[in-house]
């Protein structure tokens, strides 16, 4: 029996184990736990619309962040970066613990959402590099589970904090503390002993990788960035919005976590039995049921099943547009990842900041919630015609 050292850098499980805790602190602390704290926070300090405001501003950082990832090519180099993004992320959440300077809160969100990117984009080149398994997709599959752990696991904490003291400033000094305290382990694993020397490969652009094709399916995830933020921003007040439902937010938005954990395993086997763009399509209808079903009622069972739909499908499109994106490139994995990226990134620019238009104008997330599936529902449109004409079996 092979016994595992958790402490050795070229240990699978510790570099697998490592990328999750990265992925705790930086898309669980420094981006989705602001959803879990969101309700209370609007009781007493946020209004929806700079709720609305940072959250765009945050994936503003994030998508800034995950462009210039892009063009980092040395290792080295991406460990150091990788290693600043750990900062960023817990000295911002330190921030909102100590300040309600909307300024400060700004500033703190979008320097959050740039170290997430390192965190998360930077973080799983690393982990993805130091792998050494033959069966590399399956493994970051394993990897990108972290993002259902780091909905689930940030979640527990805040309600533990609430549980003792019911300030989410609290919340956020013992999210910094934690984030600091675990980030010791992907900083230590996630590096080399020395310095690694690499040959600079240099790709020319081929603008043939801009197929029709490719371009519906840059639309497609442009179109699924919208529909990922607006209930990875506003759910919990979503729900607790719904007559009856009060104090169930943060309950459904535990659900969530729980069912990303498996889901990107799961879509990436269901890809590669029946085929990407089929598999891509059937997640973002399941999605857009997921954002209509609070529109429509407000039964909590059907409610629960919305989170459920929510988590199930939103990690698992990530890992199923870039794996297809990187068959597609041409062996230029960087430029066709990084437009569709960007596409992504855009979308989740947008969302939040239409959202406030309309929650204003009408005070409900009712056409917030219909916008949003059709926007979603038109990427579906896309494929499935480009499917048809084009693809026949793909």
């Amino acid at each position: 029996m092979t016994k595992i050292n958790l402490l050795d850098r070229n240990s699978n499980t510790a570099i697998l184990l490592a990328g999750i805790i990265s992925l705790i602190i930086g898309v669980g602390v420094a981006r989705f736990v602001f959803t879990s704290l969101l309700p209370f926070m609007l009781e007493d300090y946020l209004s929806v619309s700079f709720a609305g405001v940072l959250a765009s501003i945050n994936y503003i950082g994030y998508l800034s962040g995950s462009i210039f990832a892009i063009f980092i090519k040395d290792i080295n180099t991406k460990v150091r970066f990788f290693r600043f993004g750990m900062f960023l992320c817990i000295f911002t959440t330190l921030l909102l613990a100590i300040s309600t300077n909307d300024i400060v809160w700004m500033i703190s969100r979008i320097l959050a959402g740039f170290g997430a990117a390192m965190a998360l984009v930077v973080g799983s080149a690393i982990v993805m590099s130091k792998l050494n398994i033959k069966n590399r997709t399956k493994s970051m599959g394993i990897h990108f589970s972290g993002i259902g752990f780091s909905i689930l696991v940030s979640d527990l904490i805040v309600r533990s904090t609430f549980y003792f003291n019911d300030a989410w400033q609290f919340s956020w000094l013992v999210l910094a503390i934690f984030a600091f305290f675990i980030s010791f382990y992907p900083m230590y694993i996630l590096s080399y002993d020395k310095a690694i020397k690499q040959n600079s490969v240099k790709n020319k652009i081929d603008k043939s990788i801009f197929s029709p094709f490719v371009l519906i399916l840059i639309f497609a995830y442009f179109c699924e960035g919208v529909g990922m933020v607006v209930q990875g921003t506003f759910l919990p007040d979503i729900i607790n919005s719904l007559e009856g439902l009060e104090g169930f937010g943060s309950f459904i938005w535990t659900i969530v976590g729980l069912a990303g954990i498996p889901s990107c395993i799961v879509w990436m086997i269901l890809a590669y039995k029946y085929g990407s763009v089929n598999i891509i399509i059937l997640a973002m209808l399941l999605q857009v049921i997921g954002i209509l079903i609070s529109a429509l009622t407000n039964n909590i069972y059907i409610n629960l099943f919305s989170g459920v739909l929510y988590g199930g499908t939103f990690v698992g499109l990530v890992a199923l547009f870039m794996n297809l994106g990187g068959k597609l490139s041409l062996n230029n994995p960087v430029l066709l990842m990084g437009a569709l990226t960007t596409a992504y990134g855009i979308g989740q620019v947008i969302a939040p900041l239409y959202s406030i238009v309309l929650i204003e104008k009408y005070q409900t997330y009712e056409y917030v919630l219909y916008l949003t599936a059709f926007i979603v529902s038109s990427g579906i449109l896309a494929l499935f015609f480009t499917k048809i004409f084009t693809l026949k079996g793909e």
